[in-house]
């Protein structure tokens, strides 16, 4: 199972509210009925907590290794999406997150899951 004890964070480098997003295009887990590869795309969208003795953000590098430790995982796409939110969120405690995966097109139907906690800042509003 991907293990969350991967991710590392820093503090955040502003006391004004900002967004990061972060796009990992090589994303791949495995189909938990056939175990076949998924390739995927996957989108992390958050905000810090306002100040820099309140809000984090995860570092890059362990954020790569977490995501590649999927690659032999058999879980399917909304389990994967609730799971990299889950475990962003509970490493950063962020005002507001979403998780958007996009995976390739098999048998005709491609999936886009999008799982988000908290409430978006007005411009990322659907």
């Amino acid at each position: 199972m991907p293990d969350a004890s991967l991710l590392e964070a820093f503090p955040t480098p502003s006391d004004s509210p900002f967004v990061v997003e972060h796009v990992a295009e090589e994303f791949t887990s495995q189909c938990p009925k056939t175990g076949h590869p998924d390739f995927g795309v996957v989108t992390v969208r958050f905000q810090p907590r306002p100040g820099r003795d309140q809000g984090v953000c995860v570092e890059l590098k362990s954020l790569k290794i977490y995501l590649q430790s999927f690659r032999h995982e058999g879980i399917f796409y909304e389990a994967v999406t609730n799971r990299i939110r889950d475990d962003l969120a509970a490493l950063m405690d962020p005002a507001w997150i979403m998780v958007r995966t996009d995976w390739r097109g098999r048998g005709g139907i491609r999936s886009t899951i999008r799982a988000a906690r908290g409430e978006p800042p007005a411009e990322y509003r659907l």
